[in-house]
């Protein structure tokens, strides 16, 4: 079916009145996602959270099954979270590590898994580790190569960085590291809901991704999967992922909802599973076309600009064009198109220090299309560009 631009700005009226270009950020849900949410809230005020909660039993566990879809899983190897972050650090916490192990990140690796790692590097004795990037921006696969043995606990990947444009290598990596035994963590915040992301094509050991990036659902929301072959136990458990069976016993539940716990926003996830099947109807290949497009376009467009530097990488891009004007601070640029309604975002040296260091950057103006922006618009942003 072809796609119908008309149809998806009908149902997004956040982008009527504005150019919006930080989907990378936190984006634009569509009116079904919206009311998935809001009506469940407003069923809670007539009935109560429980009762509400139980008669959407079905409809939460269809959620599950369909990000299994999106991501070719079984439901049963889903986990739902409030976050990527938490998705992400729940698995991170989870691996066993003992003095001497190593974990490897790559040099796009966001803040938040950097510092969870060498927290706990610093707590067991182990070692935090960087891949180098190769001359196009991506990971490095020969020194991965060079640097794996059997003491690489995990290897965590990020496949698309906040501020540079690139999508990773990943079952590529996933192939390497696996020959030693290693576990494969890939942060899919940025790349779930904009590109076709098949788990069992990557190879991966566990993923986390977000709600409010490129799929468009609420905040608050995110996913976990998990390798349904992985027996690992959470470093922390509650009366939903696990049971309490004798005085002195529990047990873990069997799948991937040992990683949940109980206490849970209800109306987000059904939203976030409106979100999922919104993505689904339209179709995966066609939201991976549509923004890369745009994507494309833009970076087309600010190279033919004289004051403004594209700072993206890779060989193999993402939705996320990353960019400096000469003379204008990153924030100031930010500022100055808000005023004109046009969002965008700025990505600090603090958020992928390695990266950003080894480039010299301190911070870069983000501008992330979704498939619901015209090429109108984007020309408008090119022209704001132009004439700061």
């Amino acid at each position: 079916m072809p796609f119908d631009l008309d149809r998806v700005r009908q149902d997004t009226p956040g982008c009527w009145d504005k150019v919006f270009l930080d989907s990378a950020g936190s984006s634009l849900p569509p009116t079904v996602v919206v009311d998935a949410a809001v009506s469940h809230l407003r069923r809670e005020a007539e009935v109560g959270g429980y009762r509400a909660a139980n008669e959407r039993l079905a409809d939460l566990a269809a959620v599950k099954s369909s990000i299994g879809t999106l991501i070719n899983a079984p439901a049963s190897s889903i986990a739902l979270s409030d976050s990527a972050t938490r998705s992400w650090t729940d698995f991170f916490y989870a691996v066993p590590l003992g003095p001497g192990d190593r974990i490897l990140i790559s040099e796009v690796e966001y803040a938040s898994n950097g510092i969870a790692a060498l927290q706990r590097a610093a707590r067991a004795g182990a070692r935090v580790e960087t891949i180098p990037s190769d001359s196009s921006g991506q990971v490095d696969l020969e020194a991965l190569d060079r640097m794996l043995d059997d003491r690489v606990a995990i290897v965590s990947l990020v496949h698309a960085p906040t501020n540079g444009g690139l999508l990773n290598p990943v079952r590529e990596v996933s192939d390497l590291a696996h020959r030693v035994g290693a576990l494969v963590l890939l942060d899919a915040c940025q790349s779930v809901g904009q590109v076709v992301v098949d788990v069992a094509e990557l190879q991966v050991d566990a993923l986390s991704v977000t709600g409010r990036k490129w799929l468009r659902g609420p905040r608050g929301t995110g996913f976990l999967y998990i390798d349904p072959a992985l027996d690992l136990a959470p470093a922390t458990l509650d009366l939903h992922s696990a049971q309490w069976s004798t005085e002195t016993e529990f047990r873990v539940a069997d799948d991937a909802s040992r990683f949940e716990f109980w206490e849970c926003d209800v109306a987000a996830r059904l939203a976030l599973g409106a979100a999922v099947d919104y993505l689904l109807d339209i179709g995966q290949a066609t939201v991976r076309t549509e923004i890369a497009d745009r994507a494309t376009y833009l970076r087309d467009a600010l190279q033919s600009v004289p004051n403004a530097t594209v700072r993206d990488l890779g060989t193999l891009q993402s939705g996320i064009v990353s960019f400096t004007v000469d003379g204008v601070e990153p924030t100031d640029v930010r500022d100055r198109l808000a005023t004109a309604d046009i969002t965008v975002t700025v990505s600090h040296r603090s958020s992928t220090l390695l990266d950003m260091s080894h480039r010299g950057l301190q911070a870069v103006v983000r501008a992330s299309p979704h498939y619901f922006v015209s090429y109108p618009e984007l020309d408008r942003f090119v022209d704001a560009i132009s004439a700061l």
